[in-house]
């Protein structure tokens, strides 16, 4: 049987924790609003319809539609810590990719892999953080992550308004780069693996692992060296 107490997290780690699962929570959610502001931009920018634009806002809910039910066993199959950071940075390379997009058909299909990344961010950052809390602490737990959660729908048009007004419509893109490298780094460096899952799944723990920490870095130098050569 798995052993909860041994997933409980106490003082800084805790705080490190909770701060990097709500702010992917975040991440999901403000997505699905902040390109709401950008889509006239993006429909003179990329030369399409009205009719066309409007699948970069169906395409990401449709990919969370897939991936939210096949989250659980997701997590069962690659570890949770693993999937949550992969998860992390399949959108945020998604986001780069909806940035540089050259035409609206690219920038669909990058929004739907981005909505991969992204479904799995939700389900997965609330876990985690009621994982990391004692029992008599998780009602104060999810009304943390539920405070968080109330205000990305708000944050978004406004967010997507003032970048798309000072900058461009790829910003709203952008802008998930750093905090997405950033939480991958803090996911595995301070979220515990679950006991149970180590001894069940070790030899793909450690190849799942491995890959991550060897990776990551690669696909965050070829992000930077991409966009200061654009």
């Amino acid at each position: 049987m798995l052993q909860e107490d041994s997933l409980v997290e106490y003082g800084f780690t805790r705080a490190i924790i909770t701060i990097t699962a709500i702010f992917c929570a975040l991440l999901e959610i403000i997505d699905t609003t902040i390109v709401n502001v950008a889509l006239n931009d993006m429909k003179g920018n990329l030369g399409a319809t009205l009719s066309d634009v409007s699948w970069v806002i169906t395409a990401y809910a449709i990919a969370n539609v897939i991936i939210i039910p096949l989250t659980s066993w997701l997590s069962q199959q690659f570890g949770r810590r693993n999937y949550f950071a992969a998860s992390i940075i399949l959108f945020t390379a998604a986001s780069f990719l909806c940035g540089n997009a050259t035409n609206i058909w690219e920038l669909v299909f990058f929004r739907f892999v981005q909505g991969l990344g992204g479904g799995a961010l939700l389900v997965t950052s609330q876990t985690i953080i009621t994982e990391v809390y004692p029992a008599e602490k998780r009602g104060m737990a999810q009304a943390l992550y539920g405070m968080g959660v109330i205000v990305g729908p708000t944050l978004g048009p406004p967010l997507g308004g003032y970048i798309v007004d000072n900058f461009s419509w790829p910003y709203i893109f952008y802008i998930n780069i750093p905090i997405g490298i950033i939480a991958t780094l803090l996911t595995l460096t301070y979220v515990k693996k679950p006991k149970l899952w180590r001894e069940t799944f070790g030899w793909r723990n450690r190849l799942v692992g491995n890959f991550l920490s060897h990776h990551s870095g690669g696909f965050i130098a070829v992000c930077i060296g991409k966009r200061t050569g654009a």
